[in-house]
């Protein structure tokens, strides 16, 4: 570890003072820690999403169920609902257990890494953001902003994913006994704001007299990223049925791809079959057109039909409801079927 390790986390701490985010689930630096359950919502809410794109929800959150008992005593289709558009739903249901957890246990978060940990879906990650910014206490919090940083600072060469165990003895070697929560918070915010991916601001950086990848000249090589996996498009098929003003949703399985969602029914295009599958109506059917969208390790093209029959009785009862279509925006889509379904109004001329 370089000598000017020292310095860094004084350095740092002071450009934070003066320069912190002003985010909705932050205290200011150097103020008593926030509410747990804001740190541990807002957290959850960051995983893969930008900040600009979590302060609405984290707004809306909050205000529909301010503790971590209301949320724990909410129902989940109206958290799913809630978090529609946000992405990962796999993060809304271990949300909605592990508020329920917390509840259980009196309606306090633990507060120690070891005990975060055991509350569903907090992984190491989160558990030393909660353990650090609502308790005060030291833990080692690493992000990708974090890893940016800490690459670039040691000039880590290794490629990720490969150089993650180097970059966390680094970044344990960096952090502070004391104000600790503020140091994570600052390292997050100097990657966000200083040290970004592309051209970084080195000139305004703290750190920049103990970074050796800025005194090798070339800060954006870090950290090495191992070449991309191309990766696989599928296609798939989504049912647009409507009457008297209402459109056909089924709910998606609990486990899988979007599950516990409301949805279109689908053709089951998920690799795990998790889809609704094709609804049995004879036809006749028409062609809406496709919707591409990209998740995390696949493309889809999903082609959307349009029942233009009567037989509406066949469809199977308990099995979907009629969803008004002026409050359609209200139903928790995800993006995909929000997707189908802007392109279904405006091909019916029910969508403005």
């Amino acid at each position: 570890m370089d000598a000017s390790s020292d310095q860094i986390a004084p350095a740092l701490l002071g450009w934070y003072d003066a320069c912190a985010r002003v985010l909705p689930w932050r205290a200011p630096p150097g103020a008593p820690p926030p509410d747990p359950y804001r740190v541990w919502l807002s957290e959850v809410m960051l995983q893969q999403t930008t900040v600009a794109a979590v302060k609405g929800y984290f707004a809306a959150f909050t205000r529909r169920w301010p503790t971590v008992t209301a949320l724990a005593a909410a129902d989940e289709a109206e958290v799913m609902a809630a978090w529609a558009g946000l992405g990962y739903y796999a993060r809304a249901r271990n949300l909605l257990a592990c508020a329920r957890e917390v509840a259980a246990r009196g309606g306090a978060f633990p507060d120690s890494e070891a005990e975060l940990r055991v509350l569903p879906g907090l992984g190491a990650y989160t558990a030393a953001a909660v353990a650090a910014i609502a308790f005060g206490r030291r833990a080692v919090v690493v992000d990708a902003n974090v890893e940016r940083v800490v690459a670039r600072l040691f000039a880590i060469g290794d490629a990720l994913p490969g150089a993650r165990p180097a970059i966390r003895v680094a970044a344990e070697a960096i952090t502070p006994d004391r104000r600790a929560g503020d140091f994570a918070q600052a390292m997050m915010d100097l990657g966000a704001t200083i040290c970004t991916a592309r051209a970084p601001r080195c000139l305004l950086c703290p750190l920049s007299g103990p970074c050796a990848a800025r005194a090798g000249g070339e800060p954006e090589r870090y950290p090495v990223k191992a070449a991309k996996k191309p990766r696989p498009q599928r296609v798939g098929r989504a049912f647009w049925i409507e009457r008297d003003e209402a459109v056909w949703l089924v709910r998606r399985a609990g486990r899988g791809m979007l599950g516990g969602m409301r949805a279109l029914p689908d053709d089951g295009w998920s690799a795990r079959g998790d889809g609704a599958g094709p609804p049995p109506l004879a036809g006749p059917w028409d062609s809406a057109g496709t919707v591409t969208h990209g998740f995390t390790h696949f493309g889809l093209d999903l082609h959307l039909s349009v029942y233009l029959g009567r037989d509406w009785a066949s469809l199977p009862a308990g099995v979907g409801e009629w969803w008004p279509l002026a409050r359609l925006d209200e139903a928790g889509l995800p993006t995909l079927f929000a997707k189908a379904a802007r392109l279904a109004l405006a091909g019916t001329g029910d969508g403005d």
